[in-house]
Order: structure tokens, then sequence, then C-alpha cells
């Protein structure tokens, strides 16, 4: 195959495609998280195994005083996926990574014969237009689940506030009521709400939330109850004789 400037390794596979190291690309795009860890990480953005990657091991020498070699975890990754991969680090050296990509795949598809007959040509037609459908299909569903993955937007955020305001207000009793116009009592109310929200959803923050959480987070709130004793706290204040 026809190489441009080499970046990072890419060798054919038996089957005819172009392969790159997983551990290779971690090295060049200098990401400092430990490989297993990374790429534990990446393929949550949806990469199948034996599809988008492969499993191997290869040895790798002990950089050690001890000498001797190891085997380690390695993953044959598909230029695809090695391109998408290189566009979600969102560093220069991610976007110089998928350039050199892309030149790689160019290069290789010069070398590929070109079909001869009709009967030939019109095979090739047929199967780039199914690979187009495909990879076009295949586009659309990681940018779906990348979308998911993303923190709610401003829309969302103003509806899961207004959901918790009023299902607090709710718990309290309404905003006449005396457990409402008990700031202290308020706040309990709005702690023990966002405590459970929190850990349940297991975030930090309501604006963490994910997209693909949002309606499961709504229907939560509305479910909410308070615990059984600030819920006598909140019965027994608003039992109490207004003297205003």
């Amino acid at each position: 195959m026809v190489m441009v400037t080499e970046l990072v390794k890419v060798k054919q596979a038996d089957n005819g495609n172009v392969i790159v190291s997983g551990r290779d690309l971690h090295e060049f795009l200098e990401v400092q998280t430990k490989y297993t860890d990374w790429f534990k990480r990446m393929i949550e953005y949806g990469f199948k195994e034996n599809v988008d990657f492969s499993v191997f091991l290869k040895n790798e020498h002990d950089k050690t005083a001890f000498g001797g070699v190891r085997k380690i975890t390695d993953h044959a990754l598909t230029l695809d996926m090695a391109k998408e991969i290189s566009m979600i680090q969102r560093t220069e050296k991610g976007k110089q990574a998928r350039r050199y990509f892309i030149q790689v795949e160019k290069a290789y598809r010069s070398e590929q014969s070109l079909p001869q007959t009709p009967e030939e040509k019109l095979k090739l037609t047929m199967e780039v237009t199914l690979r187009l459908d495909k990879r076009v299909e295949k586009a659309e569903e990681h940018i779906d689940f990348l979308m998911n993955k993303s923190e709610i937007d401003s829309v969302q955020r103003y509806q899961l506030r207004k959901a918790r305001n009023h299902k607090a207000v709710e718990t309290l009793g309404g905003k006449n009521s005396n457990a409402y116009k008990d700031r202290s009592l308020s706040r309990k109310v709005f702690r023990a709400l966002e405590h459970d929200f929190k850990e349940t959803f297991v975030i930090s923050r309501y604006e963490d939330l994910k997209k693909e959480d949002f309606e499961a987070a709504i229907k939560f709130i509305e479910n909410w109850y308070s615990p059984y004793t600030l819920k006598q706290e909140i019965e027994a204040k608003n039992s109490q004789e207004n003297l205003f």
C-alpha cells in the first residue's frame, strides 16, 4: 500500500482491511489516562468488538532493570474507529491523527483494482451504495448515542428546576402552608429531594444529568416522597394554628 508520512503505524489485515494498534494510537494522542481505562471509556461510545475492533495479545519488553518480555492486551482498530476516536479527543493531536487516517484511507483505496467489465462495475456500484448506506446509518446511530450522552440543555434544565420546585412546594403543603413559610423546613425538603435525586442518577449537579435520563428524572421527581421523619415534621408544622 502506498504510504503517506507515517504518524501512527498501520497495517493490512488478512481480510484486506487496514488496521491500527489501539496502544499506538493512545501513545500518539498523548493520553495521560492508563490505556486499559481509556479504551474502556472509548468503547462506551458504541463501538463493538469484532466489528470496529478486535482484541489480541502482543509482547512488550520490560523496561525495568529485570528485563524480559510480558504479554499485554492490545486492540486492532478499523480506520473508521481510529478516525472517530481521534475526533472524540478534541485535541490538536486528535485532529492531526484524524487527518492522517483520512490520507491513509485515500492511499489504500487508490491501490484497489478498478472494475473492468460492466458486470463488475454494476456489482461495485451496488456494493459501494450498500456500504455507504450502512456507514450513514452507523454514523446516525453514533450521533444519536453521543447526543444522548451529553448533558441536558437549557430548556431541559428549566423544566427540571420547575418540576423540582413544584414537588417541593407540594410536599410542604402549598405556598400558604406553615411548613412552606418556615424557611428552615423548606430548605430541608429541597435538600432531601436534591440528595435523593443526585444519589439516584449519580451526579453532583442537576446540570450534569444526561439527556437520555431526562424523562426518568422528571418521573422520579413527580413520584418522590419525603422521608418519614421529615413528613411528620411537615404535618406537625401545618397542624399548628396560624396565629397571624
